[in-house]
């Protein structure tokens, strides 16, 4: 059973390398974890004698399959906990991360089990990210984002890239949340910005935030 640590590292990595479980390098990694590249050097070396982790020098880190699904499980967790923090206790969305950040490393499984059924085995979270199912199964969503679309196309937001309180409680604030249909009206060349629609409201946004909002086309 991986310690805390090891859990923290392979969801990391998880996060990290993506669906396609693309290579990522150690210092990506210290990034994250906020940590020292020598220091995921050294884990990532022992994680790889454990056969979680696929690790050489200056190629970068991948999953084994094993280290993918045990890396998808304590996401499942994490995401559970967040839907059970705000449909169940009334927590707000930008309120819930660090809280199931301590919650996912429960090793119970009876307990995850009975918190999905008590949950109603639900798909995504509060953030309209995907939950793994229980053999760490996940459906990724495609990555286009808001700054994909063409000037007067339509689209869905189904999710969000960060999750930063700050940056949540900015969306919720301009009503740019999972659910939303907004409209692109024009594409800013000076620095890409865009002024879409939402609920016939004009909104300014920046690329920045752009690129941070997950969406499905609407035809």
């Amino acid at each position: 059973m991986p310690t805390h640590s090891e859990e923290n590292y392979l969801k990391s990595i998880f996060h990290l390398t993506g669906k396609n479980n693309v290579p990522v390098s150690t210092n990506a990694i210290a990034d994250v974890l906020k940590t020292k590249a020598s220091s995921v050097t050294d884990m990532v070396q022992k994680m790889a004698k454990k056969k979680w982790v696929h690790y050489e020098k200056y190629q970068g880190v991948t999953l084994t399959k094993k280290g993918k699904q045990i890396a998808a499980l304590i996401v499942r967790k994490h995401r559970l906990w967040e839907v059970f923090l705000v449909d169940k206790l009334g927590f707000k969305w930008d309120e819930i991360h660090e809280i199931a950040e301590q919650l996912e490393h429960i090793h119970d499984e009876n307990l995850i089990d009975k918190l999905d059924l008590f949950l109603g085995k639900p798909k995504l979270d509060p953030h309209g990210d995907p939950i793994p199912d229980k053999q760490g199964n996940m459906v990724f969503h495609k990555d286009l984002t808001l700054d994909d679309l063409k000037p007067m196309e339509m689209g869905t937001i189904i999710a969000v890239k960060e999750h930063t309180p700050d940056f949540l409680q900015y969306l919720e604030s301009v009503r740019l949340m999972p659910g939303a249909i907004v409209k692109l009206l024009k594409v800013y060349d000076y620095d890409n910005s865009l002024l879409i629609v939402n609920d016939g409201v004009e909104l300014h946004v920046s690329d920045k935030v752009s690129q941070k909002i997950l969406i499905q086309k609407e035809k």
